[in-house]
Formats: structure tokens, C-alpha cells, sequence
């Protein structure tokens, strides 16, 4: 059962969902689906809060949908179920013909690719994840998945993937013994050690790639990408706006000050990149 609520996100039959577009005869709804970074109940804590706000400064109604897992978030992207979205699954050459178009980003540091084990594991190189288990957040997952499985699979290193549903559940699998390493988002990583207080011993580290990108469908005009846009970037300069940036960064272990800049497709180019040489399982 779907059910509509603005702009909060209720839990139905274990996801998030908002469906319908309009609200009523004179109000649309635009759906927005960020990447399941966390658990459900934290991803929707922080964006919960940022996308009210965007919604009452631009005049543009968003809705959160998320599935349970990353690759059901992503699955409503591809059926065109949703016209925003905070993603770095679409930039494989069949998906960049479906027309979203960047327009902004986390100012983050860049993000990387990791192979990491507890600080205390006996394993201390990737060679000894040999036919070993190791976990990933899903199959969607560019940075945590598509990025450190690849380069397992260039070294000639075959090992049992397992799936957690998103990087909470990669590394909840990892302290519980089920894998004996997990391939994950560093910035992630990062937040997870903070909130958690666990240490890590990094194995492999990737090139650097910038945060995920705000994204708008085809069918989203200019004038209202723009409005939502503008939105999201004014955050840092209210009052108001940067209050919620920063709960909702002391929420996932983030900086504080991580806000939302402008930002187009070049940003994106190493993304891009790795699809021209990646294994074709991961294309």
C-alpha cells in the first residue's frame, strides 16, 4: 500500500515510499530519492528535515521515497518513478541516455573507494581475502560496491560477496564475524567509526571521486530545477537552514559543515572514466 504524506516519510511495510504526483488538482509533488547511505530510519533523519526545508523555500513540494535497500531506491529511479534524486548510479553509458541532469553536490571531500577490516583482524593484505567473504552494501553501490569489486577482480582475487542492503549493514556484518572484510564509501567508513567508536585497518584505497550528485529528471522543468536548486544552496546562508545542515550532520558522524554547492556533469568525469575499463559484469 502507497500512501501519500508531505514532505515527511512514514515507514509502510518496511520502506519508505510516496508515490502520487499530485496532491491536488493545483499541486504537484515531486518525489526525491537519495541513495540509502545508512539504515532506512537514519537516511530518513537527515534528509527528512533538508528536504521541508527546500520544499518551503523554493515553493516546490518534494517527498522522500526510498527503499529498503539502495538498489530498491535505484529501481524506483529507472522505472521513472521519482524526478529528484542524490545518486551516483546514474552515470554508466545506458543510463546517461535517460537524461538527469547534475546540478549540485555535498561539499565534501572527495570520497573514495576502500577495502577495509577491523583494526585488530589478522588480515593485513588483500591477498588474504582469497575465497574469503566479503561484504558490500549492494549491487548499486558505485563507490562501495562497483569501485573496490572491480579492482578485487583485476588482481585476480575471487571472493564471496555479500550484500548488507547499505553500508550500515555491510560493516554491522563485518563486527559480527559473517565477512572477514567490506568494501565501502570512505566517508562513510569515516562516520561509522565515529558514531560507533570502531577502528579500522584500511587494505586498498581507490582514486578520489567526488560526493553524490543532485540530480533532476528530464521531465523536471528548468524553471522549478532551478527554484530547488537555489534552495539547497541558500541552506549555508540561513540561519535556519544551516541549523538543520548541522543536526542532521551530527545525526550520520558528517562534518558539520557539509553543505550543497552548484555542480554539472565534468564534476562527474572520473565516474565516467571507470566504465570505459571496468569489468563487464560491473557495467
Amino acid at each position: 500500500m502507497r500512501h501519500f504524506f508531505k514532505p515527511l516519510a512514514l515507514l509502510s511495510l518496511g520502506f519508505f515510499c510516496q508515490l502520487p504526483l499530485t496532491a491536488s488538482a493545483e499541486e504537484t509533488v515531486y518525489r526525491f530519492s537519495p541513495v540509502n547511505q545508512y539504515d532506512i530510519n537514519l537516511t530518513a533523519a537527515y534528509w527528512n528535515p533538508i528536504i521541508q526545508y527546500v520544499s518551503e523555500k523554493s515553493g516546490v513540494k518534494l517527498s522522500l521515497k526510498i527503499g529498503r535497500t539502495s538498489a530498491d531506491t535505484t529501481s524506483y529511479v529507472l522505472a521513472k518513478e521519482v524526478e529528484f534524486v542524490f545518486s551516483n548510479h546514474l552515470f554508466s553509458p545506458e543510463r546517461e541516455k535517460l537524461g538527469w541532469r547534475v546540478f549540485g553536490r555535498r561539499n565534501t571531500p572527495a570520497i573514495q573507494g576502500q577495502i577495509v577490516v577491523p583494526a585488530d583482524s589478522q588480515v593485513t593484505s588483500l591477498a588474504q581475502l582469497k575465497e574469503q567473504s566479503v561484504g558490500f552494501p549492494g549491487p548499486e553501490a558505485f563507490i562501495a560496491y562497483k569501485v573496490p569489486y572491480a579492482h578485487l577482480l583485476n588482481q585476480n582475487i575471487s571472493v564471496n560477496v555479500v550484500f548488507g542492503g547499505n553500508m550500515n549493514g555491510a560493516l554491522a556484518q563485518l563486527f559480527a564475524g559473517k565477512v572477514q572484510a567490506v568494501g565501502g564509501n570512505s566517508q562513510l567508513i569515516d562516520a561509522y567509526a565515529q558514531r560507533e567508536k570502531k577502528s579500522f585497518r584500511v587494505l586498498w584505497t581507490s582514486e578520489p571521486y567526488h560526493d553524490l550528485a543532485l540530480m533532476a529528471s528530464s521531465k523536471v522543468s528548468d524553471a522549478t530545477m532551478k527554484a530547488v536548486a537555489t534552495a539547497f544552496f541558500n541552506m549555508k546562508n540561513d540561519p535556519k537552514g544551516r541549523e538543520i545542515l548541522h543536526e542532521a550532520a551530527a545525526k550520520t558522524g558528517m562534518d558539520k559543515d557539509a553543505y550543497f554547492i552548484p555542480a554539472d556533469d565534468r564534476d562527474y568525469a572520473s565516474y565516467k572514466r571507470f566504465y570505459q575499463s571496468a569489468p563487464a559484469s560491473l557495467k
